[in-house]
C-alpha cells in the first residue's frame, strides 16, 4: 500500500487554489492537484468547463441536501465516487468480453 505514495510525483499532492463562479458569486476552492485533474476529466466527459462542472455539482448538492457546508470536501468525495464508477464500469466491460 505504501508504494502508492512512493510512486507518485510530489506535484499530485500540491494544493492548488482556483477561483470559480457559482451562482454569480466568485469563490476560491483549494484542492490537491490530483483532484483538479479528476475534475478536469469529469468536465471533459460532460462537455463543460471545470468551473461550470463545479457550479453544477454545487447546485445538485443543494437540491439533494439543502445546504453545502464544505465545497472542497464535496468535490473530493465526488472525485472518489467518479473514479469508483469508472473502475466498476471497466470491470463490468471486462466481464462481458
Amino acid at each position: 500500500m505504501c508504494r502508492v505514495l512512493t510512486h507518485q510525483g510530489q506535484e499530485r499532492f500540491m494544493k492548488v487554489s482556483r477561483s470559480v463562479r457559482i451562482g454569480g458569486h466568485s469563490t476560491s476552492v483549494r484542492l490537491e492537484s490530483a483532484f483538479w485533474n479528476t475534475l478536469e476529466d469529469m468536465a471533459a466527459v460532460e462537455g463543460l468547463s471545470t468551473s461550470k462542472l463545479i457550479a453544477e455539482l454545487y447546485r445538485e448538492a443543494l437540491e439533494q441536501h439543502g445546504d453545502m457546508s464544505n465545497l472542497a470536501s464535496m468535490l473530493r468525495t465526488v472525485c472518489l465516487l467518479y473514479q469508483q464508477e469508472c473502475r466498476e464500469h471497466t470491470e463490468a466491460s471486462r466481464q462481458r468480453a
